[in-house]
């Protein structure tokens, strides 16, 4: 039973911690990319592949709520740029994984879970 319980809470953070619209936004902190620019800079960051559907679905969610915008097409590529608006919203989610991740850690060593 304890096996089930720990497949699926590590599902779960899994996925909530791969969140496509944020590891975009964080790609896109560094300067602007084109789609397969920014699957390669999530791969190596995050360890996440993030597939067409999946990157193309957060690049339109994240542009329709103005927290990016495209830019004029290179060739067949058409880069992208994070908004004023986004940096603030990346900024925002950042510093509340911050303080999740900080309250986990002191937590487990206080639990002696961890060193």
């Amino acid at each position: 039973m304890y096996r089930r319980a720990y497949y699926y809470a590590m599902r779960y953070i899994s996925e909530r911690s791969t969140d496509p619209g944020l590891l975009v936004l964080a790609s896109l902190a560094e300067g602007p990319k084109h789609g397969y620019a920014i699957t390669q800079d999530v791969e190596e960051v995050a360890g996440v592949k993030l597939g067409p559907g999946t990157l193309y679905g957060a690049l339109s969610r994240l542009e329709g709520r103005d927290l990016i915008e495209a830019l004029p097409s290179e060739d067949r590529r058409r880069p992208y740029k994070i908004t004023a608006a986004g940096s603030a919203a990346l900024a925002e989610q950042l510093a509340m994984l911050e303080r999740v991740v900080d309250t986990g850690m002191k937590r487990l060593r206080a639990a002696g879970a961890t060193a």
